[in-house]
């Protein structure tokens, strides 16, 4: 059986029943070669998808094909093939689906017969002929035209569960061609990109582009990738998010933004992480944190119905309901009524450690309030959020770009959307007072110095776009990959990302 985690070096040095297959595979391929076949063409056309014939064909009883005289043009690669001497049937897939086609000696000249029993599973052909039904039932394409379009020097695999979960994320273009329900996946999130874009431009957002690489990173709490740039003598970050440059088309006199962006975070790797990541980051002047909870129930049941066409739906074996109105539940609420906690460790720094040790959780001298806080919801309170929860009224010192609650000023007018246990959208009434930006920065300068590399950094340039003036805004970032998890209900963010990063091989 032959090892396709290893490369063609590898099998090449090991002395394996693998290096025989591939070794017969170039030699049959060369010997088509010899004998005036071209392996690698670009000149077959198809006219058909197989998904379309079968839309349009399939329902046919069998007497209607006597008198379907057309002829349909595919290509696709073999996936299965059942050979009889003088005929054969086979699986040809495309970018749609599969259908069988059958070839026989005598309806192709002798040169097309011979080709077809020297080509192996994997190879990619084209095909011409009429259809007809099988005494089954199943639409098959009578082959009277066959050429080698692309010829497949490795193996596919025999069957899908031959490749493992290490194989599928690393050789994805395998787990492409074996697995229906990863093609299925990866429509369905480009399906979910094009109704968030439908969305967000039908509401009068205007789509930008800002730049990915950094001066000063900022926008969000965490660690960035460095770069450097050698005409520009500078180091550069890899952004971790777009928030403060589309903050400053506010400035500019742009009223509704939006952006969905790769960013890059030097973070670990999970199920629910990856270190480039895709979301959609919108601002809204003369908004508010409720009013960005407003469109977000509404985006999100507008994605629903169109990607998957329902707003409930179970994810990993869990019900989940879109149905609105969301329950929104305050942060320090939340940390007492769903996770436990006695309700002095929302006062009470000390009160906070001993609870988050009490749950094992990770604690250090250096967190502020705020941070110990966050900590225990983590913890204590996130998995218990299956369906849709805007969680409120995030403490100041962990939420530095957002605007302070009029009444209770230690505290923002921010939410995070949980739903499944994660987090999927994070959003906030603006901070727009260039001074008290300024202070939020500095504090976070302090954390830095004292050893968190999450922190934020100082933006100058920033502060002086805020000084202008910005109106008064509602902004919000959503997850694309964890939304994809969602409605897609994949496990983990390496199902939804079409090339995750991954640790290397031991060796």
């Amino acid at each position: 059986m032959t090892d396709l985690a290893q490369t063609p070096e590898d099998i090449q040095r090991d002395e394996n029943e693998a290096g025989p297959v591939i070794q017969a595979r170039f030699d049959k391929a060369r010997e088509l070669a010899e004998s005036g076949v071209n392996l690698y063409p670009n000149t077959f056309r198809p006219e058909h998808r197989t998904a379309a014939l079968r839309e349009r064909f399939g329902h046919l009883e069998h007497d209607d094909f006597e008198t379907l005289a057309d002829v349909f043009t595919v290509a696709g690669r073999i996936m299965a093939r059942r050979d009889y001497g003088k005929s054969a049937f086979f699986d040809l897939a495309d970018s749609s689906g599969r259908m069988q086609a059958y070839l026989r000696k005598q309806g192709v000249d002798e040169e097309t017969f011979n080709l077809f029993k020297k080509l192996d599973l994997g190879d990619i052909v084209g095909l011409s002929g009429r259809l007809f039904k099988t005494k089954t039932g199943e639409l098959t394409l009578l082959v009277s035209r066959l050429e080698l379009v692309t010829k497949g020097l490795w193996p596919l695999p025999e069957k899908y569960h031959e490749i493992n979960t290490e194989m599928r994320y690393r050789q994805r273009y395998v787990d492409l061609i074996m697995n229906e329900d990863s093609r299925r996946v990866f429509l369905l999130r480009s399906k979910i990109v094009a109704a968030v874009r439908e969305f967000m431009t039908a509401k009068g957002f205007v789509e930008v582009e800002t730049p990915m690489m950094h001066v000063i990173p900022g926008g969000a709490a965490a660690r960035p990738f460095e770069t450097f740039h050698q005409a520009l003598d500078r180091k550069l970050y890899l952004r971790i998010a777009p928030e403060l440059y589309l903050k400053r088309l506010l400035v500019g006199g742009f009223d509704r933004v939006f952006e969905i962006n790769r960013s890059f975070r030097n973070e670990g790797i999970s199920i629910q992480h990856n270190p480039e990541f895709t979301m959609m980051e919108f601002y809204q002047s003369y908004a508010d944190v409720s009013d960005m909870m407003d469109l977000t129930e509404e985006m999100f049941v507008a994605v629903a119905e169109k990607a998957i066409g329902a707003t409930d739906f179970t994810y990993q074996g869990t019900p989940v309901s879109l149905a609105r109105p969301w329950h929104r539940l305050r942060f320090g609420q939340a940390i007492v009524e769903l996770g436990g906690a006695p309700a002095e460790v929302l006062t009470s720094r000390e009160a906070a450690l001993a609870f988050l040790k009490s749950l094992g959780g990770e604690k250090s001298d250096d967190d502020v309030a705020g941070k110990v806080l966050a900590k225990i919801f983590d913890l204590a309170v996130e998995p218990r959020l299956i369906n849709p929860t805007f969680i409120t009224h995030y403490p100041a010192d962990i939420s530095p770009l957002a605007r302070r609650n009029e009444a209770e000023p230690d505290l923002t007018d921010r939410f995070e959307l949980f739903i499944t246990g994660r987090e999927l959208a994070n959003a906030f009434s603006e901070l727009n007072d260039p001074l008290d930006q300024r202070g939020r920065f500095q504090a976070q300068v302090a954390e830095r110095a004292a050893g968190d590399e999450e922190s934020m950094y100082m933006d100058d340039d920033y502060i002086r776009a805020l000084m202008y003036g910005m109106p008064p805004a509602g902004g919000e970032g959503v997850g694309i990959d964890r939304l994809v998890m969602l409605l897609a209900d994949a496990p983990t963010i390496k199902d939804v990302i079409l090339f995750p990063h991954l640790r290397s091989l031991a060796k």
